[in-house]
Order: C-alpha cells, then sequence, then structure tokens
C-alpha cells in the first residue's frame, strides 16, 4: 500500500504542521526561495518596526527568521525566533537546512515567489495558453504574475536539489537532536 505525504509530521508525539516563515528585511531574497520551494513565508513592509514583525510572527503562528541579533532580546522572541549567525546567502540556506533539516523539495513551484499566494494550474483565464511563444504552465491569481517552464526553472530546480544534500538523513542525526523520532517517515535512510 502506497503511503501518502501529509502536511503533518509523522511519527512526532503530537501533529507538527508544515513549518510557515516571516522572513525579515534583510532576508527577502532567503524568503522567495522558502516560497519557490513551497513554504508559506511572508516578508514585512520596508520600515516595519521589529516589535511589530514579531508581533505578527506571534500571531501567525510563523517563524521569524533573522540575522538581526536584537529581535532575540523581545519579549517571547526565543520561542519564535530563528536567527542565523553565518554569513552569505549560500551559507544562510545551509544553516537554516541543519537546523531543521529543512525539506527543499517539499512543494516545489506551487506557491507564487513574490506574493506567496498558491499557484493555479494553467494560464490566467481568458488568457492565451502561449505567451511569447512560452508556454504558461500556471498563474498567481493574487498578482496575476505567469509562470512558464523554461531554463531558469531548471535552474531553480538544480538549486533546491542542492539545498536538500544539507539535510540529515535519520541515521546521520546527534543522539540528542530534538529532530529525532519526528522525521517524516517517507524521508530516505
Amino acid at each position: 500500500m502506497a503511503r501518502t505525504k501529509t502536511p503533518w509530521i509523522e511519527g512526532a508525539l503530537c501533529p507538527l504542521e508544515t513549518p510557515r516563515f516571516l522572513c525579515d528585511e534583510m532576508l527577502r531574497g532567503f524568503g522567495e526561495w522558502l516560497r519557490v520551494a513551497g513554504y508559506d513565508t511572508i516578508s514585512p513592509n520596508s520600515g516595519t518596526r521589529d516589535r511589530d514583525v514579531l508581533e505578527t510572527a506571534i500571531d501567525d503562528n510563523r517563524w521569524l527568521i533573522t540575522r538581526d541579533r536584537e529581535l532575540l532580546l523581545h519579549r517571547n522572541a526565543p520561542q519564535y525566533v530563528l536567527l542565523l549567525e553565518s554569513n552569505g546567502m549560500e551559507s544562510n540556506f545551509r544553516e537554516l537546512t541543519r537546523r531543521l533539516n529543512l525539506d527543499w523539495l517539499h512543494a516545489p513551484f506551487s506557491r507564487c515567489k513574490r506574493c506567496n499566494t498558491p499557484l493555479q494550474p494553467g494560464p490566467l483565464p481568458g488568457d492565451t495558453p502561449e505567451i511569447n511563444d512560452k508556454r504558461v504552465f500556471c498563474h498567481c491569481p493574487g498578482c496575476k504574475h505567469v509562470y512558464w517552464e523554461g531554463s531558469h526553472v531548471r535552474r531553480m530546480r538544480g538549486k533546491l536539489l542542492r539545498f536538500n544534500r544539507w539535510r540529515y538523513p535519520r541515521r546521520f542525526l546527534p543522539a540528542t537532536s530534538p529532530l529525532n523520532g519526528v522525521l517524516p517517515r517517507y524521508l530516505p535512510e
């Protein structure tokens, strides 16, 4: 019998939902990659105060990803803030992947990279299925952006695969890892 993926982390003591994220202002590009991987990820408007950013994370039950140490000084911050300590985007991807054993192939190309809305298959209603000789494969009902399968998608998929190589297979997790016993059963050994 085939096992289907669920939005829950199987094997946990209680159901754990797929993580949702809020990337602060300095990690907007990072947030776009989380959306490309299929994670519900938002970013605050430019100039939003740290306290308001943290409040949004708490109210929406999201992990706040930041490089701003001062955010940890706020009350309740330790429960919601993931402080990335590495320098550079690539190092930040590696750090988050290893800390959460994040699956970069969670649901690739299922959310709008621009506005986080779940994508719909096919062209926008009333549009042709081709734009500039490119076959449209999905669109965003929120911001009306259309997406097509071009060489950029192949490169992005390759980058997601590279990020996923940083994940810990279950057999290599440290014995004290909070991920022991809560990893999805469908992950390869």
